[in-house]
């Protein structure tokens, strides 16, 4: 169901006030060609009447002839913004900048962010902003599991689908991502609820197995069939199972990219409001798929990239994988077991669902 530019407006007025954004401050509205209209003028509605100076940068369209999909992270690191510097020094000027086009994984971010600019990505539906508008509770619980990450060494991750995957940590920074931006140089994306961080370069081993429910993206599919794929030195080197295997396979393989295969980033899902069954209800390109990565309980890795952590991989391929019912251990102590969150928060929610499986079976 649509949401009113009124309901959104105040949506976007939360995640600025958490954002820190004060009057006189400089906006810029960072759109293109796939931007929603009304997240864009409830943005500027929004920003303007809390004192900020807006502008509005929009950039046409790239990588259209490369892509296999539409999805705004199908190809990553070629931007609207690649060799455009007068675009840049707009950015590098303001305070804040809503990206409502996508510009993740690309150098342009970091040189803006690095002069203090603070950048929020908001690209889903609007009523999924409005469901999703973070909290500062949830900064919170993603910062106390980012801290969790930050003294281990090892991240150990196992199903009862058969996935035992080892992943040596220290190398890399965690990143929390918890939906608006309270410090100069900050990126974040609205909506999110999750933490993750980087394996140790060639530091990744074992065995995934995908079983029914799994979510792949950029395809946004649920998985419909187990799929198994062998990790040696941080790479993928077997995808082995049905049709699904060999799609994903065949969609790899067009970026023609060995890095494309490296163990990207993991981690977990913190968001309870975000669902698991999202997918089932809309359009493919209606949407990037955020509730996938952030529903509570899930296990998130990827493939591809590192550059966004400081690393030096830049393959335009990017896959993402929340995985439901895994168990996480740091060091040995599971912070997830069969999907369930072992903090207050995920226990207390565990503790409800069990009582409702009295009623709804």
């Amino acid at each position: 169901m649509s949401v009113s530019d009124i309901d959104l407006i105040q949506a976007w007025k939360q995640v600025l006030t958490l954002s820190k954004l004060e009057p006189s401050q400089t906006v810029t509205v960072l759109t293109g060609a796939d931007t929603h209209p009304q997240t864009l003028r409830c943005a500027i509605a929004a920003a303007s009447d809390m004192g900020a100076k807006v502008n509005r940068l929009d950039l046409p369209p790239v990588n259209a002839e490369k892509s296999l999909s539409r999805d705004s992270l199908a190809y990553l690191g070629t931007t609207p913004l690649t060799g455009n510097p007068a675009a840049i020094a707009a950015l590098k000027a303001s305070d804040l900048v809503l990206d409502l086009m996508t510009l993740l994984f690309s150098p342009e971010q970091h040189e803006i962010l690095s002069g203090g600019t603070k950048i929020l990505l908001a690209v889903e539906p609007p009523e999924i902003l409005c469901r999703l508008v973070p909290t500062a509770e949830d900064r919170t619980r993603v910062v106390n599991a980012s801290e969790r990450i930050q003294a281990a060494k090892e991240m150990h991750i196992t199903s009862q689908a058969g996935t035992d995957l080892r992943c040596q940590l220290g190398e890399f920074p965690v990143i929390c991502e918890y939906g608006f931006v309270d410090q100069p140089g900050r990126w974040d994306h609205w909506p999110s609820g999750f933490v993750l961080t980087w394996p140790n370069e060639g530091q990744s081993r074992g065995v995934v197995v995908l079983d029914r429910g799994d979510i792949l993206l950029p395809l946004k599919e649920y998985v419909h069939d187990p799929i198994k794929l062998t990790i040696e030195n941080g790479y993928v080197h077997a995808i082995e199972g049905g049709l699904q295997a060999e799609i994903l396979r065949e969609y790899m393989a067009s970026y023609e990219d060995p890095e494309a295969y490296a163990v990207s980033h993991v981690g977990w899902g913190l968001q309870p409001r975000a669902h698991w069954s999202m997918l089932a209800h809309y359009d493919k390109e209606s949407h990037i798929g955020m509730d996938a990565r952030a529903f509570e309980g899930n296990f998130l890795w990827s493939m591809g990239p590192n550059n966004e952590a400081g690393g030096q991989r830049t393959t335009a391929c990017h896959i993402d994988i929340p995985m439901r019912r895994c168990t996480v251990k740091l060091d040995g102590k599971p912070t997830v077991i069969d999907g369930i969150v072992q903090d207050q928060e995920g226990l207390a929610r565990a503790e409800r669902r069990n009582q409702l499986k009295g009623i709804v079976r």
